[in-house]
């Protein structure tokens, strides 16, 4: 039997197997999902619940617009949430290394449930009182704070260290399909069956991640560490950082892109006086980087072929820098929002190297804790960019706040990469 051959001889069907296999490589790795019962629960529930609070992200600000018609009564939930969120995010990676972290995920559930019904029946109540919706906000940000490490700090275990990498690019396709899912429903919900519907919508789906949380088998802490004063525990999370300037760099790194590269804040003003698009273009400008993190975590089967990863974040948050500066330089709407996917995909490739070199050379006794200082310093430096994106705006122009910002993130890592030759050089299973 002849077998078709190219010009240089090679068989055709092993040429499409190989093209085939480099496709795959592409993609991202379900290794972990196949490998893992107990991820795959996590992860799944997980699905469910993020784009349920993803619907409330979008109710609430619009219930409070409805209540008050004050934007900067909308702008105060954020305002409600940073400090909770933060302290509870600290303290949450200090509960999740002392205790049965399956308990705490579970009782988290219960409480982010309990919250939005309790939003669920104050709204079909009636007009439920501002202070009520600030408080809520408050307390769903703080038990956030506290689920967010404790589940960061689970995957390394549930995976093991050889798939690590792939967890992290599954957990970022997550909340990539989240973020653009979950406030296109939520819009949907509130035009078509209101605010209160909303609500409810939102606290079955933390039912659903409860039950795949008790599905799981038990994930005690490790019993020579678990009886740690809280004080003296909380202070080793910092204490390992000293001395470990690779570790240290991961959070540099992203203070420089999310304080200097972070241009949101800017986005309605840019939508009605440079773009000219209105409110429907503002929520393009609002989905463009979600939808370009969702196509980067999609394709990232390659990242766990990547060996200088510290390397790989910088030149990832450079990239970043370069297509926001490019963003701000735009003047036609639709290449304005590719520059901007192009920056979202960027980012989510320094988030999966960053959370690898955190987890990977992070005992797990400890990983609660670091974990929790990395959520931390990514909640914290959004807003730090919302108001430096802002103050150089009104002393200059829009544009220039942007095209600033975005060299400014080059400038830093250049800075960051000479000044921590060590993070540069950082290779994947050196120690940090």
């Amino acid at each position: 039997m002849s077998t078709d051959r190219d010009d240089a001889g090679t068989p055709i069907a092993s040429r499409r197997a190989r093209a085939a296999a480099r496709v795959r490589g592409l993609a991202v790795d379900l290794t972990p999902l196949r490998a893992s019962r107990d991820y795959r629960l996590l992860w799944l529930g997980e699905v469910v619940s993020h784009t349920g609070r993803h619907i409330t992200v979008v109710a609430l600000p619009f219930q409070v617009f409805l209540i008050t018609r004050s934007p900067l009564a909308v702008g105060l939930i954020g305002a409600v949430q940073v400090v909770p969120l933060v302290v509870f995010s600290l303290a949450g990676g200090v509960i999740a290394d002392r205790v049965d972290r399956r308990k705490l995920l579970a009782a988290t559930q219960v409480g982010l449930a309990a919250v939005s019904g309790a939003l669920a029946l104050a709204s079909l109540a009636g007009e439920p009182p501002l202070w009520f919706l600030y408080a809520a906000a408050a307390m769903i940000s703080a038990i956030s704070g506290l689920d967010s490490p404790t589940r960061t700090a689970t995957v390394p275990r549930l995976v093991g260290d050889e798939h690590i990498a792939s967890a992290i690019a599954l957990e970022q396709t997550l909340f990539q399909v989240s973020d653009i899912v979950g406030p296109a429903v939520g819009g949907l919900i509130l035009g078509t069956l209101g605010i209160s519907w909303a609500y409810g919508i939102d606290a079955l789906t933390f039912a659903v991640a409860l039950l795949t949380v008790l599905a799981m088998r038990p994930l005690p802490p490790d019993p020579e560490h678990a009886e740690a004063r809280h004080l003296a525990a909380f202070r080793e999370g910092f204490r390992y950082l000293r001395g470990r300037r690779v570790l240290r760099s991961t959070f540099y790194v992203d203070l420089i892109a999310m304080v200097f590269g972070m241009p949101r804040a800017l986005f309605p003003v840019l939508a009605l006086t440079v773009f000219d698009v209105g409110p429907e273009g503002l929520g393009l400008l609002y989905a463009a980087p979600a939808v370009g993190a969702l196509l980067g975590a999609l394709g990232s089967g390659w990242v766990r072929h990547v060996r200088h990863q510290g390397r790989a974040v910088l030149w990832a948050v450079a990239v970043w820098g370069l297509a926001i500066a490019a963003f701000g330089l735009s003047r036609v709407f639709w290449v304005g929002l590719v520059f901007l996917g192009i920056a979202g995909a960027a980012d989510v490739i320094s988030a999966v190297f960053r959370s690898t070199i955190l987890q990977r050379s992070v005992p797990d006794r400890l990983r609660g804790r670091l974990s929790a200082i990395h959520i931390a310093v990514v909640v914290g430096g959004p807003r730090l960019g919302d108001a430096e994106a802002g103050a150089v705006a009104a002393l200059t122009t829009p544009a220039f706040s942007v095209v600033s910002g975005g060299l400014a993130c080059v400038v830093g890592v250049g800075l960051l990469a000479l000044l921590v030759p060590a993070f540069a050089r950082y290779h994947a299973g050196d120690p940090t």
